[in-house]
């Protein structure tokens, strides 16, 4: 097999039959020879977008490469049982890596399974109602099954990030995934695979329960033996492992109130803004249409921000082209948005988190909550979103150039938010360091990016639950807590991971773990 990297035109990059003739005439492949991309890029910076390649050929056929996992299991009905709080991507990961171990994994999930998630979704939606344990947050597959599916991530430490992939494409994900430098599997797509890795669990032995919501720890001697639920059912386990999320807030005051150690953590806070998608794409690619190879057009930006002489960053956060913002609140009487992309990704509207970073320094009031003060800095400015919303799921906007200039917007744009809005100065439901920041985080984008800052934007409040406020403190070594032997905190709810493909990763490190105490 060859490899080679190839610079082409759109209508060649995206296009099979286009860049096979691209190949044979440039002489780079025969017409014998076989060939698939292995990586795939887009390159804006110059006029002229271009497209960057890595081509594997071959003279017999190729194919990407991926396990079989669901095909590989033994049954381990009968097997040591390992406790699994929470089904997001860290649990279920988790899961699997249990039954590769010969482990059976007890996956207690609070919501509810994908399919009934969607009727509790309408509801928030449509008719503003917020079910506390299912939701866009809560619920199989964890926040990512609707909210999205990116899959991008920095973190090369904590896993095989390839080996995440695989496991996702052999559950139904596109092998796209495999190529592209930023993969998305997309909403629409995501409730299946999920289905399918839990179908993968129950198969192999696993139990997956759902509407098992933990309500109380079984703590000896300093030690975990396995939870209670609110029905009063207790689930033990030769290990458990948390998992639950950044939104868990119960779960949190749980670990405070049986002092099991937690810890304050920063994270970021902001809004989403949301521009027509043809206006991001006319700034990315310097032209009027994108035409119908690119796809739509995402960015990233940050900046620095000085505010009564303390530096903090502004920067975007979860950005989805041709997405939609989502009412991601997880009990009555609080605001959160978030923003999701189908896998097409052909909404008509962009939309990114644009936050800014919470330091424990920056919110000296709430100090006196301990560990769990940035997360109750968290809440007040979300049931304070909720107060200018009109008390309902309507969340307060403003369009941009009105937000930097301080003046309320007499009408607001269209949105895909459904919920609907409400016009609010921004700057009341915000924090004033954060709101100052933002203003002056939005003019800077505005010069990065000419057309970024114009009232053909608006942004939509608040954007709060980009990570986990609160850290569960874990050996470095052993993975389990500092404190109580048997807890294992995991993913992006212990403060460990950043996103599906990182959560995940760390749900298998974990249970790697887990594995390594028992043989040794």
């Amino acid at each position: 097999m060859r490899e080679f990297n190839l610079v082409v035109a759109p209508e060649v990059g995206f296009d099979e039959e286009n860049l096979s003739r691209h190949l044979i005439q440039k002489g780079l492949i025969s017409k014998e020879e076989y060939f698939q991309i292995a990586r795939r890029s887009v390159d804006a910076r110059q006029k002229n977008v271009k497209v960057n390649l890595r081509i594997q050929c071959d003279a017999k056929p190729l194919e990407h490469e991926f396990v079989e996992y669901f095909q590989k299991f033994q049954d381990v009905s009968k097997s040591p049982e390992v406790v699994i709080v929470g089904a997001g991507p860290a649990g279920l990961f988790a899961a699997i890596k249990a039954i590769e171990n010969g482990l059976k994994p007890i996956v207690l999930e609070r919501g509810k399974d994908v399919r009934a998630r969607r009727r509790d979704l309408a509801a928030i939606n449509k008719e503003h109602i917020v079910n506390p344990n299912s939701n866009y947050c809560f619920g199989e597959g964890g926040a990512g099954t609707y909210s999205d599916g990116k899959l991008y991530t920095r973190s090369k430490k904590r896993g095989s990030v390839r080996r995440v992939f695989e496991i996702l494409v052999a559950h139904g994900a596109s092998p796209e995934i495999l190529i592209e430098s930023h993969p998305h599997i997309g909403t629409n797509k995501l409730p299946k695979i999920i289905t399918n890795i839990r179908e993968t669990i129950l198969q192999a032995g696993g139990e997956v329960r759902f509407d098992a919501q933990v309500t109380d720890f079984i703590i000896s001697d300093q030690e975990m033996k396995g939870v209670v639920l609110a029905d009063g059912t207790k689930v033990t386990g030769i290990a458990t492992i948390l998992a639950t999320g950044h939104s868990a807030r119960d779960i949190f005051r749980l670990c405070h109130q049986r002092d099991v150690l937690i810890e304050a953590k920063p994270f970021a806070l902001g809004v989403r803004v949301e521009h027509p998608q043809q206006l991001i794409d006319q700034i990315q690619y310097h032209c009027d249409s994108r035409g119908p190879y690119l796809p739509a057009s995402s960015y990233s930006l940050v900046t620095q921000t000085t505010w009564q002489k303390t530096e903090r960053g502004v920067f975007s956060f979860c950005m989805c082209p041709g997405g939609f913002i989502v009412p991601a609140a997880t009990t009555p009487g609080e605001i959160v948005v978030n923003g999701m992309s189908p896998s097409r990704r052909d909404s008509r509207f962009a939309n990114s988190g644009i936050v800014v970073a919470v330091e424990l320094e920056d919110i000296p009031a709430f100090q006196k909550y301990g560990p769990l003060a940035a997360m109750e800095f968290q809440a007040s400015v979300e049931q304070n979103a909720w107060k200018y919303g009109g008390e309902t799921q309507q969340a307060p906007a403003q369009r941009l150039v009105d937000f930097v200039k301080g003046k309320v917007s007499s009408d607001l744009n269209d949105t895909s938010y459904q919920p609907g809005l409400a016009s609010t100065q921004m700057s009341e439901v915000l924090p004033d360091f954060i709101s100052s920041r933002l203003k002056d985080g939005f003019k800077d984008f505005g010069h990065k990016m000419r057309g970024y800052l114009s009232n053909e934007a608006q942004i939509i409040g608040v954007e709060s639950r980009t990570s986990s406020p609160v850290r569960i403190p874990r050996d470095p070594q052993t993975l389990e807590h500092v404190q109580i032997k048997g807890l294992y905190p995991s993913g992006e709810g212990a403060g460990y991971a950043g996103g599906i493909a990182s959560a995940a990763m760390d749900g298998e490190r974990v249970m790697e773990a887990i594995v390594r105490k028992l043989v040794n």
